[in-house]
């Protein structure tokens, strides 16, 4: 089959496509013939190698241990593996794996749901970490009500996007902080009001808010505290813009310090996967609270262009790959 493959971390220019064997399904297991996967800040993460933090979890200390970039994935289940109950060749599925840049990948059954019927297999591969981790922020870490006021700092991103739109759908009145180039696609999510940061200093606007989505990775939690309720939550969403140790992720781990000080909660969401919430989200995409924003998909020989243009900041919503 062919693959996105990298032997070494490094920029984009170390990912290469080439032909690899097709992996079999382990116990636990389903084959999944890939149709499209999506991008999302980790794969940069995992293809660079940096902050050192990413080696430190498991993924290599000197080079990856999996070659295969990529980890959101929708496709059509190929095989099985023993053990396997919740699926049979031919479901359409979407989910996370390790090497979704590829003709086919083995994901576990537990991280995997069935695709909701009215998405496109493109559509559907931008969902699975990108609106899980912002379920989790919203449902979970912040603990949206309906009548509350919330803040997504980087409304406009992949996180940013499904955040907007699921604190929408619990009843939130949202505003959105992007920039000026994604402001037309925020209000589109649903923002009763959008802030232009590079215009407009949300914590001096004197409004304050119940919840903080934080999905933009470099904000001091002494900026955003400012425009939190007494009782307000604020939710720290992944790292950049950090050094090579932590790359920004210290914000997160530091954030429960930080509350016990403080009538104000601060949390460093780290996600987990698992297929109950992407059960969840095909709940809510089917019943039309939710869809993907993507701006543009890539054929498999320019996955490495589709990383790099992420990480360049100035995409709204998501990027995808079709295999």
């Amino acid at each position: 089959m062919k693959a996105i493959v990298q032997d070494v971390y490094g920029s984009a220019d170390v990912l290469q496509l080439r032909d690899i064997p097709t992996p079999a399904p382990a116990e636990g297991e389903v084959l999944i013939r890939v149709r499209a996967a999506g991008v999302d800040q980790g794969v940069w993460h995992l293809m660079t190698g940096m902050p050192y933090l990413v080696r430190l979890f498991g993924f290599g200390l000197k080079k990856p241990k999996v070659p295969v970039r990529g980890r959101e994935v929708a496709g059509v289940v190929e095989a099985v593996g023993a053990g396997v109950t919740r699926f049979q060749p031919g479901d359409e599925v979407f989910g996370t794996c390790e090497g979704s840049f590829a003709e086919f990948v083995c994901a576990k059954e537990k991280l995997v749901a069935r695709k909701p019927a009215n998405l496109t297999f493109e559509e559907t591969a931008a969902a699975p970490i990108s609106a899980v981790t912002a379920l989790q922020a919203v449902r979970d870490a912040g603990r949206v009500a309906p009548g509350q006021k919330v803040l997504v700092i980087g409304a406009g991103g992949g996180v940013g996007s499904f955040a907007v739109q699921l604190a929408k759908a619990f009843g939130a009145e949202v505003t959105g902080v992007c920039s000026t180039g994604k402001m037309d696609l925020v209000r589109s999510l649903g923002a009763s009001h959008v802030i232009d940061y590079t215009r407009d200093d949300f914590s001096r606007a004197g409004v304050l808010y119940d919840v903080i989505v934080d999905t933009a990775g470099n904000r001091p939690l002494s900026v955003s505290r400012k425009a939190l309720a007494p009782k307000g939550t604020l939710v720290i969403v992944g790292g950049e813009g950090g050094g090579n140790l932590t790359g920004g992720f210290e914000r997160s781990l530091g954030a429960p310090f930080a509350s016990l000080f403080s009538g104000q909660k601060f949390k460093g969401l780290v996600s987990t996967e698992k297929y109950q919430d992407l059960e969840a989200l095909t709940s809510m995409i089917e019943a039309g609270s939710v869809k993907p924003a993507i701006e543009k998909v890539y054929p498999l020989a320019e996955a490495p262009a589709a990383v790099a243009s992420l990480h360049e900041g100035r995409v709204r919503g998501k990027v995808v790959v079709r295999i």
